[in-house]
């Protein structure tokens, strides 16, 4: 089923996918490939993530995996066309002519003719309003079917929207946890109907042992990581755990047959502490 903008996603699906803002849909959860190696390892990870219901994959040229997930997407059987494949404009590549040509090299990587999802990946790399301009033309010509940005602030979004109105960021794809809750961007994403993806959604691994974590995940006979996964799908945030396991791929993937009260909700939205586990560049200066 597809899922309006600005709704909790309660009883959600491995299936379910949400409306974005260009008219396209993204599914809830998805599985992200960053470190998986480009030797196979990336492959073997979708393959799996594929056929255990996972549709959508999180990818990036600064990952040098792309044709890892290319490959996984062909050996799949899977229609292309089912498959949400997103990837990120390095922050190496800003400007008019070097987006246009990166996001042709990654087709050409990924064996792709378009990309679901194509992001700026930081706004670290500067020239963002021009950067955000050969996006807009990817997409018209059909190169992208959505386009949108990573790790973006309110101080980068918002002189984004007054360049250009007609052309708002589908998703901003940032990190995000019950310890890492972003209010003041997750507001102002939401009422420009920006969906947020949240990545690196089990804090890396470091607040698995959090007591409290473990005691209320106990209490649904779940996992620490799997409360972690299902408080951001409920959120209303699609979701992309990586992991190259195939235990924990399928582990990650069962958080859609519990609800978190909305008790525990409070308490887990409660517990921000600004813990960023991973890149610091949604502080970045405005460099347009």
């Amino acid at each position: 089923q597809s899922i309006g903008r600005g709704k909790l996603l309660i009883m959600a699906s491995l299936t379910s996918t949400i409306a974005l803002n260009d008219g396209n849909s993204i599914p809830v959860f998805g599985l992200g490939v960053y470190l998986a190696e480009n030797d196979g390892e990336a492959r073997q990870a979708i393959l799996w993530a594929l056929q255990h219901g996972y549709r959508l994959i999180d990818t990036a040229t600064f990952y040098r995996n792309e044709e890892d997930v290319g490959k996984a997407i062909r050996d799949s059987g899977i229609p292309r066309e089912k498959i949400f494949v997103t990837t990120k404009l390095a922050t190496f590549d800003h400007g008019k002519e070097k987006t246009i040509q990166a996001c042709h090299e990654s087709l050409r990587k990924l064996g792709l003719d378009y990309v679901d999802l194509y992001l700026i990946h930081s706004p670290s790399g500067g020239k963002i309003l021009e950067t955000w301009g050969a996006m807009i033309e990817l997409k018209k010509l059909g190169y992208a079917r959505s386009i949108g940005v990573s790790n973006f602030n309110v101080q980068h979004l918002k002189p984004l929207k007054e360049a250009y109105p007609d052309y708002i960021p589908a998703v901003n794809q940032i990190e995000l946890s019950p310890y890492l809750t972003f209010d003041e961007v997750v507001a102002y994403c939401q009422k420009e109907q920006i969906v947020l993806e949240a990545y690196s959604p089990l804090t890396k691994g470091r607040k698995v042992r959090d007591p409290l974590l473990v005691s209320m995940a106990t209490k649904y006979k779940k996992t620490a990581g799997q409360l972690l996964i299902r408080w951001s799908i409920q959120r209303g945030f699609v979701c992309i755990p990586k992991s190259v396991r195939k235990d924990k791929i399928i582990e990650n993937s069962n958080v859609f047959d519990f609800e978190i009260s909305v008790e525990d909700m409070t308490t887990l939205n409660g517990l921000n502490e600004n813990f960023i586990t991973d890149w610091e560049v949604i502080f970045s200066p405005w460099s347009p």
